[in-house]
């Protein structure tokens, strides 16, 4: 087969990887618009469902994954100055660059053709292929194109971010939540690497108005957050790379498919950076595309309706969760007059799918000190 991938993300990467290892004699080539050795943003965190995931779907891209990654058994939630620890949550990050070169040099080592600094604006190019992926993020060229085949919705959140970086490092996956004069905030900051950690920088509607970080500039932003965060970046300075303040895209697609055309990863859906699942995603769906072409052959109309039987059920579970997730972020900033247990224990129940005896099971140390916390209130 004639494959054309559009978007050199994890997406993008694992599909072409799996599909050529899969079969040699397929022609792939990936247009991605950035250069070799460029991206946005800082560290990239896998829960540890994530990550067993994606050592089930390819035990080589988890091996280069986990030769780099930072790991760590617990979260931390901060209000203010205190900090509770939450055991048994398994995470591991490491940097998207990283992420990424690895999946580059898998790609390139079984000839998969990537080409670099290539901006698509004209599907055209892909007349001669076979199969075309949409794998081109929260801005995908291949969706827009057709947004009417495929039933896109977007949910604009009313909270703005900034993806920072810093060279403090982090012990654990940490919120940390302030409710300071500037307003509410919250950082969700971890090490990726034994120099760097990701420091994101989210705050409600209220308070991105009330501090102008639409019209400031990128210095005024970054000073302020390091104002507002110095206790927990200990003098540390915040690190910019393509940061601007944003707000969250929820995207969903009725379909994923239309002729010969796929979107995978953010291009066909987004999960709130709240529960480390964007990249999981973005690779899952690679992985199951690849293993519905192992089952259908060259038949691309069978692949897609197997890759849709398998893949609807599981994202609409992330989804969900997800949606819990950013819903109750949307509205932390009225949760700041909590106890640090009480936010901790709101905060770990949020998507609804977590009940007291689950939380138990899983964090008995934190329950027992909340238990302890809540009798002596």
């Amino acid at each position: 087969m004639r494959i054309g991938v559009l978007g050199g993300g994890p997406a993008g990467l694992s599909f072409a990887y799996l599909m050529k290892q899969q079969n040699p004699d397929h022609q792939i080539r990936v247009i991605e618009q950035n250069p070799r050795g460029a991206t946005w943003g800082f560290g990239v965190v896998f829960s540890g469902t994530a990550l067993n995931h994606v050592e089930g779907a390819d035990p080589d891209i988890f091996a280069k994954l986990m030769a780099r990654a930072e790991s760590w058994d617990d979260i931390t939630i901060g209000l203010g100055d205190e900090q509770v620890p939450v055991d048994g949550n398994r995470f591991a990050a490491i940097g998207r660059i990283d992420l990424l070169l690895d999946l580059i040099d898998l790609c390139e080592s079984v000839g998969v053709d990537i080409r670099f600094d290539q901006r698509c604006d004209d599907l055209s190019q892909f007349d001669d292929c076979d199969l075309i992926v949409g794998a081109d993020g929260v801005n995908s060229v291949l969706r827009a194109a057709h947004e009417d085949k495929f039933g896109t919705k977007t949910n604009t959140l009313t909270n703005a971010f900034a993806w920072y970086g810093t060279t403090k490092l982090f012990d654990t996956l940490t919120l940390t939540f302030r409710k300071v004069p500037e307003g509410a905030f919250v950082a969700h900051h971890y090490r990726y690497s034994q120099s760097m950690s990701t420091f994101l920088v989210e705050c409600d509607a209220a308070t991105f108005e009330r501090n102008g970080f639409a019209d400031i500039s990128d210095e005024a932003s970054r000073e302020l957050c390091e104002q507002i965060f110095a206790h927990d970046l200990e003098g540390h300075p915040l690190i910019s790379n393509n940061t601007t303040w944003r707000r969250f895209p929820a995207i969903t697609n009725e379909k994923w498919t239309y002729k010969n055309m796929i979107i995978l990863g953010d291009a066909a859906h987004t999960a709130h950076f709240s529960i480390g699942s964007g990249t999981r995603l973005a690779m899952e769906d690679a992985a199951i595309l690849s293993q519905a072409f192992e089952k259908a052959g060259d038949d691309v109309a069978q692949a897609f309706a197997e890759f849709e039987r398998v893949r609807t059920p599981q994202v609409n579970t992330i989804l969900n969760a997800a949606a819990g997730s950013y819903n109750w972020y949307e509205e932390f900033a009225d949760r700041l007059d909590m106890t640090a247990h009480e936010l901790a224990y709101d905060y770990m129940t949020r998507s609804g799918r977590m009940d007291d005896d689950r939380l138990r099971k899983i964090a008995p140390k934190f329950m027992a000190d909340y238990d302890a916390q809540m009798a002596g209130a």
